[in-house]
C-alpha cells in the first residue's frame, strides 16, 4: 500500500508498506502502475525500476521478512507529478 507522507506540489514522498496474509514472507516483489506522469526520483531501502508508468520493487534483504499477519514499512520514495496512491501487487520472493 502506498501513502503519501507529504506533497509540496510539483513532487512528494511516499511510504509502502508490505502486508503478509495468513504465511509470513521472507521477501517480496511489489508491482504497481502510475496512474499518471509519476516518476519516482528517488527511493530508499528498495531494489527498484521503474520503465514508464510501471514500477517493480524487490525487498533489499533485511527488510524482506514480514511475520504472518502483520505489517511493515518496506521502503520510501520521493516523485514527481501529482500525488497517487494506485493499486500495489505484492508478489512473495
Amino acid at each position: 500500500m502506498i501513502t503519501v507522507v507529504g506533497d509540496w506540489g510539483s513532487g512528494w514522498q511516499g511510504r509502502v508498506d508490505v502486508t503478509a496474509g495468513n504465511a509470513a514472507l521472507s521477501g517480496w516483489s511489489l508491482k504497481w502502475t502510475w496512474p499518471g506522469s509519476q516518476q519516482i526520483s528517488s527511493s530508499w531501502n528498495v531494489d527498484r525500476s521503474q520503465a514508464g508508468a510501471v514500477v517493480t520493487a524487490d525487498d533489499v534483504g533485511w527488510n524482506g521478512s514480514v511475520a504472518a499477519g502483520q505489517s511493515r514499512e518496506a521502503f520510501g520514495f520521493t516523485a514527481s507529478g501529482p500525488s497517487a496512491a494506485p493499486k500495489v501487487t505484492c508478489t512473495p520472493a
